[in-house]
Parts: C-alpha cells; structure tokens; sequence
C-alpha cells in the first residue's frame, strides 16, 4: 500500500505543477510534429537526437508564439527556427546531415543528382544545398531527399502547389549555376550552333 500522507511528486504544494498551452500552438504542434520529426532525423540521423531537437524547436516557438501570431508568414518563420536549430547541431557537432551517408536517402541524394546531371561526388551537392535559401532549401529536402509529392509540400509549408513548383525550379537553377552546370538557355543556344 502507498502511502498518501507525504508528498505528490506530480504537485508542489498541493498544486498540479503543468501549464495550459495555447489551443492555437497545440494545433501548430499537432500538424507539424510529424513533419518536424521526420526534417530533423533526416539530419540528425536518429529519432531520439531528432526528438530533442524538435523539443528544443517548439520550445523556441512557444516562447515567441504571440509574436509569431502578429507577423506574416508563420509556416516561413517555423521552418527558419527549425533549419536553424538543425545547422547548429551539426555546426556544433562538426559533421555533414545523415542524409549524406544513410541508405535510402542516399539513393534520393543519388537521384537527385541524376536529375541535375551531376557526377557522383555527394559533398558539392550538399555544400550546394546547404547554400540555398530556406525554403529553397526544405523544398529540396522535401521533394528529393524526404521524398514527398508537391502536393505534401505545399501542405506542410502552407503554399500552393505552383510556388512549392517554383522554389524547386529556382532551386535547380541556383544549383546547377553553383556547381557549373550550363543553363537551359546555354543549352538550347549550344543545340543551336550543331
């Protein structure tokens, strides 16, 4: 039998020791977490280093949530708390994202590169990547390495699916001029001149 006449670890003082979330950040946090938790593994390379991340994440927003509730573009603001929570781990860590070395998102870096017609070496690529503007950057990720549709895409960052369309393009464009690759329009000239 337990005995009930001492302290309740879940009180102090007889009062219940959790604090009531905004409905409205409980709502973010429920259709974000997954999303969240999948960016960061992606990166981090295993679930509990992503999880705590996430944690450290949300914490960042809830205490700005108000704030971030007043200005536009809350998906854009989230996600840059997120990618910047993400290059400081690795910064700090001092290595490449998973993704550069774990299987299948390997063979989504390889297929990637495969579009952009590039040679085999992974580190241009992610150098590359990495240098892209956030959401250039997470649609990249989203699409190639994560794997998901435009559709999921522009769900998850609250867009239409034609801008989710054209960050990938101008994505692309900004790494095939990054890692030297001709442009379409070099391309279409040099087809030209045959």
């Amino acid at each position: 039998m337990h005995d009930t006449s001492g302290p309740n670890p879940g009180h102090l003082g007889g009062v219940h020791t959790t604090i009531a979330l905004p409905l409205d950040f409980e709502a973010f946090v429920l259709s974000h977490q997954e999303f969240f938790h999948l960016y960061a593994e992606l990166h981090c390379g295993n679930r509990a280093a992503a999880e705590t991340l996430v944690h450290e994440v949300f914490l960042e927003i809830l205490t700005a949530w108000d704030n971030l509730l007043q200005e536009d573009e809350l998906e854009r603001q989230t996600l840059a708390v997120l990618h910047r929570h993400v290059t400081k781990r690795l910064a700090r860590e001092g290595r490449d994202p998973a993704y550069i070395i774990n299987g299948p998102i390997a063979q989504n870096l390889r297929s990637l590169r495969g579009e952009l017609k590039l040679a085999p070496s992974p580190i241009g690529l992610y150098e590359a990547i990495s240098e892209l503007p956030v959401r250039q950057y997470t649609v990249i990720v989203m699409r190639f390495l994560m794997g998901y549709s435009t559709k999921q895409v522009a769900r998850f960052m609250h867009l239409d699916e034609r801008t989710v369309n054209y960050h990938c393009r101008r994505a692309k464009e900004r790494l095939g001029r990054q890692l030297g690759l001709p442009t379409r329009a070099a391309a279409r000239q040099k087809e030209g001149q045959t």
